[in-house]
């Protein structure tokens, strides 16, 4: 069994549910030397998630990102962690809620994902910036 790993960046995104799929695989060519293994991806921040989901309907990022909005509301009177702007504590909310890492098997030098699944960056700051991403990939190398 071998293993690889690399941080990359994505690029700034504003608030939102971004498809990241391409952006990633763009950045670790390396996975085209694995016949079977597990891509771990973690995201290096408190207030933007990732998850997987459907890639191919816009609808369902905006669906999603209107429905955490309303699940998990700015400018709550209870909220003490106020001083970073209105957007920060929901979005460490929303980061607890969708989580930070995904495990995604490799078959034959690329990701066994569904026919309409994608990783999704969710931003969940009105301005996040440049977001970290740890990709720690093992298994067995081709040949």
């Amino acid at each position: 069994m071998s293993w690889y790993q690399k941080e990359i960046s994505l690029r700034p995104r504003i608030r939102g549910i971004h498809l990241i799929t391409d952006e990633i695989l763009n950045q670790i060519p390396q996975i085209k030397n694995y016949n079977i293994g597990l891509m771990h991806i973690l995201i290096k921040h408190t207030s933007a998630s990732l998850t997987l989901n459907e890639n191919f309907d816009p609808d369902v990022r905006s669906d999603m990102e209107k429905y955490f909005d309303k699940t998990v509301k700015e400018n709550e009177p209870y909220y003490d962690h106020n001083s970073e702007g209105p957007d920060d504590m929901p979005a460490h909310i929303k980061s607890t809620l969708i989580g930070n890492s995904l495990t995604i098997p490799i078959t034959n030098g690329k990701l066994n994902l569904g026919t309409w699944q994608g990783i999704y960056l969710c931003e969940h700051r009105n301005q996040g910036g440049s977001r970290k991403i740890v990709v720690t990939i093992s298994g067995e190398e081709k040949a």
